[in-house]
């Protein structure tokens, strides 16, 4: 008797979430163009048929990865926003989080800020990635009510920090920057993002 191969994930009631590990797997080792429902449906053993009962296409498919990679950073730093007291400790306990969730998974980031959704994934991603980022945003307003910042927009002072953190990760992803070097400088990087260039 002919024995399944055990690298294939799926198991009866499941398929989604099969489709979903297969279709990361490949975008981590192909590349999203290289996602397909039909070699997806044949890498699990299911007919190809199958996942039109959970994604109606492609991009159904990449949407939904994009969806749990924001569920998956959102948790990592929720987690990181408790690390304790102090404005800087937590601020460097999120950094760490979300460049080590961009190192860990630097295609799946990609995709999440990828432009092209369908329509009626746009809004539901667009909520994901405020949720995700609304630890940061909380940070900084819990740091202006505590007087360890500036006043200001606390969404424009999580979005400088955002968008410098997301500049380490695509040095990273485009290899002009060493990961192991960026993650141990770290700690640094976040000091002279909070407290400026300055002479003090």
């Amino acid at each position: 008797m002919a024995h399944m191969p055990a690298s294939r994930p799926y198991h009866h009631g499941d398929l989604r979430a099969a489709l979903l590990q297969s279709a990361e797997r490949t975008l981590r080792e192909k590349g999203a163009g290289a996602l397909s429902l039909r070699e997806l449906a044949r890498d699990i053993g299911v007919s190809h048929a199958a996942p039109g009962r959970h994604f109606k296409d492609k991009q159904a498919l990449l949407d939904a990865l994009a969806m749990e990679g924001y569920e998956r950073l959102d948790r990592a730093l929720a987690e990181a926003y408790g690390a304790g007291p102090g404005f800087e400790r937590r601020m460097t306990a999120l950094a760490h989080a979300y460049l080590g969730f961009a190192v860990e998974h630097p295609e799946l980031l990609e995709l999440m800020f990828a432009r092209k959704h369908r329509p009626d994934s746009s809004a539901q991603l667009g909520a994901a990635a405020d949720r995700t980022f609304g630890s940061l945003t909380r940070l900084f307003a819990d740091a202006q009510e505590s007087g360890e910042i500036v006043d200001g927009d606390p969404e424009r002072i999580a979005l400088a920090a955002v968008a410098n953190l997301h500049g380490l990760a695509a040095l990273i992803a485009g290899c002009a920057l060493d990961a192991d070097e960026a993650v141990a400088g770290l700690d640094e990087h976040v000091h002279l993002l909070l407290h400026g260039l300055k002479p003090r």
